[in-house]
């Protein structure tokens, strides 16, 4: 999965914090969500232009950044 076809980041959307492509949804808010409890069909069911590849880019994202080092250190609470 590239990441990059669904994540951008600008800096005159939501401060620049990357966001699934053409929406104004983040990558922390569906995270925090999903954190929260929430399913992907409860997101998709919220969120008409988010689709099951949007997720699976997070993932993607998010499994790419930890395997860089891009997280907190140290992790607070650890």
């Amino acid at each position: 999965m590239d990441w990059r076809r669904y994540i951008t980041s600008d800096p005159a959307v939501l401060a620049g914090k990357p966001a699934i492509k053409g929406t104004r949804l983040s990558v922390e808010f569906i995270l925090a969500l999903m954190a929260k409890g929430w399913t992907e069909a409860q997101l998709m069911e919220n969120y008409e232009r988010l689709k099951p590849n949007h997720i699976k880019a997070i993932y993607a994202f998010m499994s790419e950044n930890m395997a860089s080092g891009h997280y907190p250190r140290p992790l607070e609470g650890a």
